[in-house]
């Protein structure tokens, strides 16, 4: 299973060879409710091949066998989070679990339908958590209401004796980890001399290690804060030496072996809160700057064309607002629907896309701290 936040928006945004299918619905971690997961999905599979009926037969099975095969497999649908995505093409097969839910839906297109994605992938409130000891290292990401562990890169070492190898110490004496405080610091080893130096060093190494690589393959493809949860005398040693500019100052003074996921959350929302509150005034105080020297609108219409044209460097969405109708991928003019209108696509989400495939910034930002009436606010590059 690919990592989501690797690749979107980027991977998923390309052009490809239809025909594109795509899958969305919402799943359930626990029994009973998920014990209909896989029968949802079988419908849906059913819906694809409905679209699917003026194509070659032989074409169609070759392009749902993959699914039906996901479908049948028991041990995946165990292990479910709060949605999951399943989008495909000839040459590809793409499997995503999402950690908040999304509408019900199965489509055949000349695109992947990647719309859905934008709210989850975009929020504010996401998250990673570095979970770190001497010896180990465990990475998650989430949200204010669920967090999960996260499979590291196959180039991110998992133990110490991955990151060092033979160049690791002989473990010949007795360490004890002394706390001194939520201000961090060294870890009391007792030792003879030398030796007790050079377990210091290793650890020393061993985070060093550890922070260049999730710099390098998490935090700056996902771009999410990143939060340390560790005993508190490894904080200090970590933050000291740490080039991370994602890692953010809440910290998490436990190691996450020792608490269950809903205890972590718990934790990382509380430490992150705050800087998360801040980001989002500064946000507003942006777009409030710009919108007085007229680089910056709440009017939908205009930030579409302005979208489109590539002079959004960032836009304010809120997070469940809708607002029905399409977006002319040529000129940006906003062609307003029916919110009845089930075939009707999203002016924000559309809105949003146009901004990412141009390298702005999307964030979603819940109701009660957008700074406008009509559900986005965008700052412009110029």
């Amino acid at each position: 299973m690919r990592s989501l936040t690797h690749d979107y928006p980027h991977r998923l945004l390309e052009p490809r060879d239809p025909p594109c299918l795509s899958i969305y619905q919402p799943t359930h971690r626990h029994a009973p409710e998920s014990g209909q997961d896989p029968i949802r999905f079988k419908n849906l599979i059913r819906t694809l091949e409905e679209s699917l009926e003026d194509f070659d037969k032989g074409e169609v099975e070759g392009l749902l066998r993959p699914f039906r095969d996901l479908e049948a497999d028991a041990e995946f649908w165990r292990h479910n989070c709060e949605g999951l995505a399943v989008l495909a093409n000839r040459d590809e097969f793409l499997v995503y679990r999402l950690q908040r839910p999304v509408p019900e839906v199965a489509i055949v297109a000349d695109t992947f339908h990647t719309k859905p994605l934008l709210r989850i992938m975009q929020s504010a409130d996401r998250f990673q958590v570095l979970g770190l000891d001497r010896e180990n290292v465990r990475l998650f990401e989430g949200t204010r209401d669920s967090l999960d562990e996260v499979e590291l890169a196959d180039d991110v070492p998992k133990t110490i004796t991955d990151a060092l190898g033979d160049e690791l110490t002989e473990p010949h004496l007795t360490m004890r980890a002394t706390a001194v405080g939520r201000s961090g610091g060294r870890t009391m080893v007792h030792g003879h001399g030398a030796r007790a130096d050079e377990i210091d060093t290793d650890t020393d190494r061993f985070f060093r290690f550890i922070d260049k690589a999730i710099l390098e393959y998490h935090s700056k493809p996902s771009k999410l804060p990143l939060l340390l949860a560790t005993l508190p005398e490894y904080q200090g040693v970590f933050r000291e030496l740490s080039n991370n500019p994602y890692l953010v100052e809440g910290r998490i003074d436990v190691h996450p072996k020792g608490v269950d996921l809903d205890e972590l959350l718990e934790h990382a929302w509380e430490a992150l809160e705050p800087s998360y509150l801040t980001r989002l005034a500064e946000l507003v105080e942006r777009f409030g700057t710009a919108a007085a020297h007229e680089k910056g609108s709440a009017d939908i219409s205009d930030v579409a064309v302005a979208a489109v044209g590539g002079r959004v460097d960032t836009v304010l969405i809120e997070s469940e607002r809708v607002e029905s109708g399409r977006v002319d991928p040529e000129t940006g003019r906003v062609e307003f629907g029916d919110i009845e209108d089930s075939d009707a696509g999203d002016v924000l989400d559309e809105v949003g896309e146009h901004v990412l495939r141009n390298g702005g910034e999307v964030v979603i930002v819940p109701a009660e701290r957008m700074p406008t009436e009509t559900g986005l606010a965008a700052i412009y590059r110029y």
